[in-house]
């Protein structure tokens, strides 16, 4: 059965892709790690499936741009994801996603969106999906022993968590005002984009000079006939090895997404449609009414007590956005795939484990979590210590400052060096 081989000119699509600071440093790190990992899930455009369909040869680029023309915005089905990003556990048992600032404590914390979401960044999940266009979707994790729904109409957003009967509330507060229904403007980045053809473009705006798309052969995705987009990038310092997408052969929406990190081994994110019906859902399906006796938590409520509550939000009470402010603001060097974001220290220096703060209730033992993990490096630029996942790796350096990226140990060494 014939392959798609690379058409000349497409395999390199070009386009350009004090004490309080110091806690900030301490928890910065691991909330990096995983806000980064969190985005490489929202970036997913993919939703899998054998076989080899005999297809009629298309070009990258032209299979580029089908997706891009693709005007399906309804759609339903069951989604198989997976996520083996290394990371790391936190003292007392708890690990991934969660521990580094998606857990489920304070009001209203299982059912909160962002929250929940977050656990998706490790582990195996079973998703029910559906989207009506860019104002409907509902998005449910089931597990074996509770489901977890999440459902946007138009101007407001419901998260449910069966298994501790609570449910997440939030409404627009400029809906209705221009003669239209507005979606919150804190929805979670993965509901925002829902469409696999939105996630689609998202994705691809990083292919560049840096990368290589190529076709490579076709696939059977939950039923239907799909071509294999491969994308690769350029750069020997990327720590991605490749990211292969199916692409749906009649209407361009693409169905499956895995990507493979350079080191190899098992895919670091694979999600795919295991079933997909691209008719309209019925309406009920976006409707929601707490359940009798569920507890109901606003979301504007939620917010304000993350911001009082210690722990909240990865950083005591604060925000990611707040958290760089808090330590110079973000940065980002390079380009493409070896892009890195850093943030500036104020020079209080990196936690080591040691005075301060060690004895229980403190920070300490997030200090010592940090050396326990952490690779001491040495440069020009001092010294300081690289955390690693299988994609994303960051270096604090002792002075605070910290450099972020899908790269190797070593970029992030030479990033340092170049900015002392």
């Amino acid at each position: 059965m014939p392959r798609n081989e690379p058409t000349e000119g497409t395999d390199g699509w070009d386009g350009e892709g004090s004490p309080r600071r110091r806690k900030a440093v301490r928890y910065a790190v691991p909330v990096a790690v995983a806000g980064v990992a969190a985005a490489t899930i929202g970036l997913v455009p993919a939703f899998a499936g054998s076989g080899s369909p005999d297809l009629p040869k298309i070009s990258a680029q032209d299979l580029i741009a089908k997706m891009a023309k693709s005007d399906v915005q309804q759609l339903s089905g069951t989604v198989r994801a997976s996520a083996d990003l290394g990371l790391p556990s936190l003292p007392g048992g708890a690990g991934g996603a969660g521990a580094l600032g998606g857990g489920k404590g304070g009001d209203g914390g299982s059912a909160d969106p962002q929250s929940k979401l977050m656990e998706l960044a490790s582990g195996a999940h079973t998703l029910r999906v559906a989207a009506d266009g860019p104002d409907k979707q509902r998005v449910s994790i089931v597990d074996k022993a509770a489901e977890y729904s999440l459902v946007h109409n138009g101007n407001e957003v419901w998260g449910y968590d069966s298994g501790s009967n609570t449910a997440f509330h939030h409404t627009a507060p400029e809906a209705g005002k221009h003669g239209k229904q507005h979606a919150p403007k804190d929805l979670p980045q993965g509901l925002k984009n829902a469409t696999p053809q939105d996630l689609a473009k998202q994705a691809l705006q990083a292919a560049g000079d840096t990368t290589s798309v190529t076709v490579d052969g076709t696939a059977k995705v939950a039923g239907r006939d799909a071509y294999q987009l491969l994308i690769k990038p350029k750069q020997t310092a990327s720590t991605v090895g490749s990211i292969r997408i199916a692409v749906d052969a009649a209407n361009g929406v693409p169905l499956k997404f895995t990507l493979t990190p350079k080191s190899g081994g098992a895919a670091a994110i694979d999600v795919g449609f295991t079933s997909v019906d691209f008719a309209k859902p019925a309406a009920s399906t976006f409707a929601f009414t707490p359940p009798k006796g569920a507890k109901v938590v606003k979301g504007d409520e939620a917010g304000a007590t993350a911001q009082r509550e210690p722990g909240k939000d990865g950083a005591h009470g604060k925000d990611m956005k707040a958290v760089t402010k808090d330590m110079g603001g973000l940065n980002v060097l390079g380009k493409g795939w070896t892009s890195i974001a850093t943030i500036k220290g104020d020079g209080s220096g990196l936690p080591s484990g040691k005075g301060e703060g060690k004895g229980k209730g403190s920070g300490g033992d997030a200090a010592a979590f940090l050396d326990s993990i952490g690779d001491k490096v040495h440069g020009s630029f001092g010294s300081g210590r690289v955390f690693s996942t299988r994609l994303v790796n960051a270096l604090v350096t002792d002075n605070g400052t910290l450099y972020v990226g899908a790269v190797d140990k070593q970029a992030l060494i030479d990033a340092a060096n170049a900015a002392k």
